[in-house]
């Protein structure tokens, strides 16, 4: 969604505007709204398939925490509506805190279930809000302060095992980066949408 809109600046465009782009989850349509220095961009997402349920403890083990910090109430799972990823519920933001990722061992947990990351969140689904980290398995890439790709597959997760078919995620706390991401069931597909604000600008030359 950053990227629609960085385009849209370099494009000069004001408004709204609407591109499609194409991913390795397939051609992705993003509507962006420009104000000023900032905008917000929103994508429908494709419908949700769901995985294989995941031990907690050997979910948890990767990322520094105990088989304690597992959410009682909703079991990981890897989801996708375009990218798979292991949703990971925790108990409380302060295990979000201690999280101290094992990135080979993430891989290893990961890769045979053809997830690309874990997404650990504290979720209310009452309140329709969690806070999330997002660790990628490949450590060159590591921990992401915002990632439409997962908040997609935490939506379709809480509306299947909880209920609830919005929320309201908060990312990149820890990091110093903090983030919104908004994202709700919309028939079969999940629309996700988020502010952008722009940090810097810049020429890159090759």
């Amino acid at each position: 969604m950053g990227t629609a809109v960085a385009v849209a600046r370099a494009n000069g465009e004001a408004g709204e505007v609407r591109y499609v782009q194409q991913t390795r989850a397939g051609l992705q349509p993003i509507e962006v709204t420009l104000q000023g220095p900032s905008a917000t961009a929103s994508m429908l997402q494709g419908p949700a398939t769901f995985g294989a349920e995941v031990d907690p403890a050997e979910a948890l083990r990767p990322l520094g925490l105990e088989a304690e910090a597992a959410d009682p109430h909703l079991p990981p799972q890897v989801v996708s509506t375009g990218l798979p990823h292991l949703m990971l519920p925790v108990r409380s933001v302060d295990d979000l805190a201690q999280i101290a990722p094992d990135f080979t061992a993430l891989h290893h947990l990961l890769k045979p279930r053809g997830a690309f990351g874990v997404y650990a969140a504290c979720c209310d689904p009452v309140a329709g809000t969690a806070q999330a980290r997002f660790f990628f398995r490949d450590p060159r890439v590591g921990e992401d302060p915002a990632t439409g790709s997962a908040a997609g597959p935490l939506c379709a997760y809480l509306n299947r095992h909880a209920g609830f078919p919005a929320v309201k995620i908060t990312q990149g706390v820890e990091m110093g980066r903090p983030s919104h991401l908004r994202a709700e069931a919309v028939n079969d597909h999940i629309r996700v949408s988020g502010d952008v604000v722009v940090v810097v600008d810049g020429t890159v030359k090759l």
